[in-house]
């Protein structure tokens, strides 16, 4: 079954830049971000991980660990972090699994359970599918998954934002609104009843419909 919103993340062992990890121990009681490439040395990745890497001290910031993924050898992954720092500025300063044999991407649903061989035999198209962001958090529960075709480069700064928006309305009965970015206005949750929102902001919140009742974001 696809791995959706609320389904429990796969635990699992791998080889990565930073030695042999469990999953579970690496991530501990932390958030994190999993995301995937398709192949080593390809371009659209190599100015992600470049990318994440430049603002990996904001994730550290939100209590968030990175772990990237690519479906390769772990000798191939030295020698990209190399041409990554050399044309991206950055190098990547989180560890990257090594999925030389697929494990991890068939068990996250990116590619078909009957996919074997050897991985530098397959082209990035043969594995366009590794294109995923997910976000975990400490309870090991996806909180977000995000797929990209190969032609679009993610944009990180919106992985920050939802991050932002999910530890807010973990500790707060709110959702935030199309757009929201830190410090704006906030929509009560639904599961909130309107004599709790009394309680909670006695000096009343703005209500364009019975519905959708607005207040300042919770501090």
């Amino acid at each position: 079954m696809a791995l959706q919103i609320g389904s429990t993340a796969p635990d699992f062992e791998a080889e990565t830049t930073d030695g042999r990890i469990h999953f579970y121990d690496w991530l501990g009681d932390s958030w994190a971000v999993l995301f995937s490439h398709p192949r080593n040395f390809t371009p659209v990745c190599t100015t992600e991980l470049g990318a994440m890497a430049s603002i990996e001290p904001e994730f550290e910031r939100r209590g968030v660990k990175i772990i990237g993924l690519s479906v390769d050898p772990i000798e191939n992954h030295a020698q990209w972090a190399k041409d990554i720092e050399e044309t991206q500025g950055t190098a990547p300063n989180y560890p990257i699994i090594a999925d030389s044999d697929f494990a991890v991407a068939k068990l996250y649903g990116m590619l078909p359970a009957d996919t074997s061989g050897d991985p530098t035999s397959r082209t990035p198209a043969d594995n366009q599918t590794v294109r995923n962001v997910f976000v975990i958090g400490p309870d090991k529960k996806i909180k977000l998954i995000l797929i990209y075709p190969m032609t679009t480069g993610r944009n990180f700064d919106e992985v920050l934002r939802v991050i932002d928006s999910l530890q807010l309305t973990a500790k707060h009965k709110v959702a935030t609104p199309a757009n929201w970015k830190q410090g704006d206005d906030v929509i009560i949750a639904g599961s909130v009843s309107d004599d709790e929102a009394r309680e909670k902001y006695p000096d009343g919140w703005e209500s364009p419909r019975p519905y959708i009742r607005i207040v300042p974001q919770p501090s």
